[in-house]
């Protein structure tokens, strides 16, 4: 099989839960066991930090990639989904994985593929760790695909791991509190490994520190040890950066960086006590200067896109990839913050998000909404999601693709108005 072949084998024959939902996910951890023992073990030959969490976590991953790689180290990278290129999720020094390695991997691997019937995710994360164990990388920072106590990622053992927030998304497989969801993150937490907390509610802080308790983990609460100073957005040779100082025990730093969404903030100063814990460790040395250089070109360095991602200026148009209520809040508050006279917010959403706590979460006045549905099977109708929308007062028109409800949008926009794009990872991957 070519390369083409390859992905239309792994799209087709193997069940990919970012497209098609609920019935991809599989329970447990016996189809990644059987595949990592096939392959040789490889999640046990390299170091590793495991990051799990409702959002940020990918932000997170690739500001600390960044970072790893500013100091010297070769730094694999893995996350999920990927937006244009199936092989986003796996890089190193930030350059993905090249095609004849996909290729060989599942030539070599196909009958026995044919037998267990993996899922996509459970296949392309062998494969990825098989990638950074040949490729002997020095660190590699591991994002969750979905909760964390039984994601395919868990046969890790790391150096570190990272709950960066808990919100309520995928309450169908992970519980609908709070409680159960912050349970099924903390599962990535293992024997004797300290654990970095981004954001802590008072109905997930108990969950948190029971489970480091029976692991013997040492636990950081970002938010009681790490205070943001100052953020604010500046422009410096045309680029915008966020531009902030963290205070900790160790002393205050002061950092600019290029993911310039106002959630970031939060992300950052986890990503300040995720270097911290890494540095008490002795194992690696994250010097500031690093921490200062990786996140202001974590872009450059990583590739991450979709984050508050400027596409035009003229009108301004801006994506994000926030995907459920508390991601959408995060974008709101973006919004808010960015001069404009009219919102014009070109919106798709999948299926089996919880469509009421999203819609509340968006604007009534000043917007024109323009309804799609992205171009994966999860997809929500666009029809439907403008009559749910009109329930709740959000008016305005339906289209048949992303596209089409983009090019209405700009051509609708006066100069001095905003149009932004999101919803869903899947909207966003069809206009960056």
């Amino acid at each position: 099989m070519d390369y083409q072949q390859t992905l239309d084998y792994l799209y087709a024959q193997l069940p990919m839960f970012h497209r098609i939902g609920p019935a991809a996910y599989k329970a447990n951890l016996n189809n990644t066991l059987a595949l990592a023992a096939r392959i040789g073990n490889p999640e046990n030959t390299f170091k590793s930090i495991h990051i799990a969490g409702t959002n940020g976590k990918g932000s997170v991953a690739h500001m600390l990639a960044s970072i790893f790689q500013q100091a010297g180290y070769k730094t694999g990278l893995c996350t999920s989904p990927h937006l244009i290129d199936f092989r986003e999720r796996f890089r190193i020094n930030g350059q993905m994985m090249p095609r004849e390695v996909v290729v060989d991997f599942v030539k070599a691997h196909k009958g026995f593929f044919d037998t267990l019937q993996p899922s996509f995710f459970e296949m392309t994360i062998a494969m990825t760790f098989d990638f950074f164990a040949r490729e002997q990388v020095d660190i590699a920072i591991i994002e969750t695909g979905l909760g964390g106590r039984l994601d395919s990622t868990n046969i890790l053992s790391p150096e570190l791991s990272v709950i960066t927030n808990i919100g309520f998304d995928h309450t169908n497989l992970l519980g609908n509190t709070l409680e159960a969801i912050a349970g099924e993150k903390a599962g990535i937490i293992k024997p004797g490994v300290p654990v970095v907390i981004g954001k802590s509610r008072p109905q997930t802080h108990a969950v948190f520190m029971e489970k480091a308790a029976q692991t013997h983990s040492e636990i950081v609460f970002t938010q009681q040890a790490y205070e943001a100073i100052n953020p604010q957005h500046i422009t410096r040779h045309r680029m915008p950066l966020l531009q902030m100082g963290v205070q900790r025990e160790q002393g205050r730093v002061e950092l600019e960086c290029a993911l310039t969404g106002t959630y970031q903030v939060e992300n950052i100063c986890t990503v300040v006590a995720a270097v911290d814990a890494i540095n008490r460790q002795g194992i690696f040395t994250l010097r500031e200067e690093y921490v200062q250089q990786g996140l202001k070109n974590v872009v450059e360095n990583t590739g991450i896109r979709g984050r508050w991602q400027m596409l035009a200026q003229d009108p301004l148009v801006i994506c994000d990839t926030g995907h459920n209520a508390d991601g959408l809040a995060f974008v709101m508050e973006n919004i808010k913050r960015t001069p404009h006279h009219h919102l014009h917010f070109v919106l798709g959403i999948m299926n089996d998000k919880d469509l009421n706590q999203m819609l509340t979460t968006l604007p009534l006045e000043n917007t024109s909404y323009y309804f799609c549905r992205p171009d994966v099977p999860r997809g929500l109708d666009s029809r439907l999601l403008r009559e749910q929308a009109a329930k709740r007062g959000l008016k305005g028109k339906a289209f048949s693709s992303v596209g089409e409800a983009l090019r209405a949008a700009k051509a609708s926009s006066g100069k001095d108005d905003l149009v932004f794009v999101g919803g869903s990872t899947f909207v966003v991957a069809e206009v960056v």
